[in-house]
């Protein structure tokens, strides 16, 4: 299809210059979706990609929390300029969306909410009428790969530019002579200043707790390229680090350097405001999603990210961000999706938004920091009370709020902060706009429901498919913003009922099985001393930071087969064939096997028979003692499905997919 070119731009009206957060909005090309395919009657899809390009007035109130804006470079107007790829698929004919717009916070680049929402359901999001609007908020992700990119300003001290501390963390799973510095092969570094390489310091150890052992200057060195793809270049360098003898699998190699040259990456989190605010008010020519009558065709806007792009939904909110520059609520809705409790290294002076907080690797970064929960809680350490929505609730743009997570949060993602105080003694009070909900017997990402081999872990990779909640909630959600109609009931587990525990395996219930080894570690969030501006101004000046204190997580129960308690389950964590478990352990061969596999989790599957269970010495039922044949286990698999779909957990459009897990199920049963 012939690519058409439009600019969008800022018009003049009723003799006064529209305030201009959004400059433009460039479509490079318009092509039609899924070739062209009809979505019943919603019609064909386009799919759209350009740039949009934003001006912010660093002097006003709603950008006062952008760290560095006031640094950076300004226009004749006196305003900060930055610009972002653009992505949108929508219905040809406008009128016949359903009103909503989903807007996807990008994984470092990536598209997920399409594999999240459409996966294994023929295009979900397309036949429910979606506008679905991708842009890039991350300026140190690399070109290429089709990524979605944010090109932010520089901050400078006047004439020189600003320096200070970076780490940058390396933990290979496999042997290798040179590593990315970013540890994301497609991310970029800041690049070290002309003494930065010399005064560096190189350390190696196995795990976290353990000493810093140096490596020798001499043993080690930098080689930086600029990256070009796609007709773009990278903000950010590419800098490898090439080690004698070569990286070894499982350490962790923690480089510290003086760095130069920060980005206002805090610009992204305003262009996801700026962008979305223009689509859902702007009614003037700059706003290409606009009816025939002129009026926006999304009258409502949800925010859904995925893990990295969870924790940006919640710094987001945390921030402010979810008033615009005239305190319109931007958001209706939003959708934190295995985010855990984090929030991220997003909005700070050398902010690096792709790491995160892991048990083994990334563990030091700002990722897992105060405060956790959605209300108001106490820091037991600092004294400071403070909630994820404390500003949104004070200035009136508090969202619908959906807060979804895989029970593996709780190993790896420090998910029951979110609904605990700090110390883990009481369950937290959750404002009335905020459910969460607690996907039992599942890993971070969603598996195909069927059980596969072992990849990088001591056991069989989690299976369990949770996409039908996802589909579920976000419909659920969108009636509760447009309708008011009270979605599903929040299900996590609760230091109340005894359905959160202690995670050490006595006291969380865990009965050990043969050959098993039940973890000796968790993911659980420090106090860190990165020097006195971090909390103030959010910049770094002690490398490594300074561990003081502890917050406290804590993990689902166990019942009698090991499966989780107090939260929402699938049919087949319900009515199981096996345990599914929230944690699994690295293997032997990518080293540390003593240490959680970043975000996976098990599967151990029941023996068929009493005798069979007996002999391997598993105290768990064997499938023949819990159900009479296969029929009896298809018919509570059956029930159970339709309970959720009566409870709104579940879509019916759902049944007969997760029917077909249990039928491949059936060989399972063979005598």
């Amino acid at each position: 299809m012939n690519q058409l070119i439009f600019i969008l731009p800022l018009i003049l009206c009723g003799g006064e210059m529209l305030r201009a957060e959004v400059v433009s909005i460039d479509i490079a090309s318009r092509q039609p979706y899924a070739e062209g395919r009809v979505f019943g009657e919603r019609g064909a899809y386009e799919q759209w990609r350009g740039r949009v390009r934003f001006a912010v007035d660093p002097n006003l109130e709603a950008n006062q929390q952008i760290v560095d804006l006031e640094l950076a470079p300004r226009n004749a107007d006196g305003k900060v300029e930055f610009s972002a790829d653009l992505e949108i698929l929508a219905p040809v004919d406008l009128s016949k969306a359903r009103g909503s717009l989903l807007y996807d916070v990008n994984n470092r680049g990536n598209r997920l909410a399409l594999g999240q929402f459409n996966g294994g359901a023929d295009e979900f999001l397309m036949r429910e009428g979606w506008i679905v609007v991708f842009s890039g908020w991350i300026a140190e992700t690399l070109p290429g790969g089709n990524r979605l990119r944010l090109t932010a300003p520089l901050a400078r001290d006047g004439s020189r530019p600003i320096r200070g501390l970076v780490c940058a963390e390396m933990t290979p799973d496999q042997p290798a002579e040179r590593w990315n510095i970013a540890q994301w092969a497609n991310q970029g570094s800041y690049p070290p200043t002309t003494n930065g390489p010399d005064k560096a310091t190189l350390t190696w150890r196995l795990r976290q707790q353990d000493a810093r052992v140096p490596i020798p200057r001499s043993q080690w060195r930098l080689e930086q390229k600029q990256v070009e793809a796609d007709g773009q270049h990278g903000q950010l360098p590419l800098i490898e680090m090439v080690l004698a003898g070569g990286f070894q699998p499982g350490y962790i190699y923690e480089l510290i350097y003086e760095a130069e040259g920060p980005l206002v990456q805090g610009a992204g989190l305003a262009g996801i405001r700026d962008l979305v605010s223009c689509l859902k008010y702007d009614a003037t020519e700059r706003n290409p999603l606009r009816l025939p009558d002129g009026t926006p065709a999304a009258r409502r806007a949800h925010g859904f990210g995925t893990s990295q792009s969870g924790r940006c939904l919640r710094m987001f909110l945390y921030d402010g961000f979810n008033a615009d520059e005239q305190g319109r609520q931007v958001f209706d809705g939003v959708m934190p999706h295995v985010s855990g409790a984090g929030l991220g290294f997003f909005n700070h002076r050398f902010a690096s938004p792709t790491r995160h907080n892991s048990q083994h690797d990334n563990h030091l970064y700002p990722a897992d920091v105060f405060p956790f929960t959605y209300g108001e809680e106490k820091d037991p350490f600092t004294g400071r009370t403070d909630g994820i929505l404390r500003r949104a609730l004070a200035s009136g743009t508090a969202p619908k709020l959906m807060h979804t997570q895989s029970s593996s949060e709780y190993w790896h993602r420090s998910g029951s902060l979110v609904h605990t105080d700090p110390l883990g003694t009481r369950d937290a009070e959750l404002p009335s706009q905020v459910r969460i909900y607690t996907f039992g017997g599942c890993q971070h990402g969603p598996g195909n429901g069927v059980a596969g081999p072992r990849g990088n872990g001591q056991l069989p990779n989690c299976p369990s498919d949770y996409r039908p909640f996802l589909r579920a909630l976000l419909t659920a959600l969108d009636a509760w913003v447009c309708e008011g109609r009270q979605p599903p009931p929040s299900l996590y587990p609760k230091i109340s009922d005894g359905t959160l525990a202690d995670w050490h395996e006595a006291a969380s219930g865990w009965h050990a099985l043969p050959g098993v080894r039940y973890p000796e570690v968790i993911q659980q969030p420090e106090l860190l001393d990165r020097g006195p501006e971090f909390l103030t101004h959010r910049r770094t000046s002690v490398q490594p930071p300074i561990s003081r204190a502890s917050y406290v997580v804590r993990v689902p129960a166990y019942g009698g087969d090991d499966n989780e308690r107090g939260t929402l389950l699938l049919p087949s964590v319900a009515v199981p064939v096996a345990s599914f478990t929230s944690w699994n352990l690295r293997h032997r061969s990518i080293g540390a096997e003593t240490e959680l596999l970043s975000l996976a989790g098990g599967y151990l599957p029941f023996c068929k028979t009493e005798a069979e269970r007996q002999a391997a010495g598993d105290p768990r039922p064997a499938l023949l003692e819990r159900y009479r044949d296969f029929d009896e286990y298809l018919g509570q698999f059956t029930a159970a499905a339709a309970r959720l779909a009566e409870l709104g957990y579940l879509l019916p459009e759902d049944l007969p997919r997760l029917a077909a897990i249990a039928k491949a199920n059936q060989a399972l049963f063979a005598r």
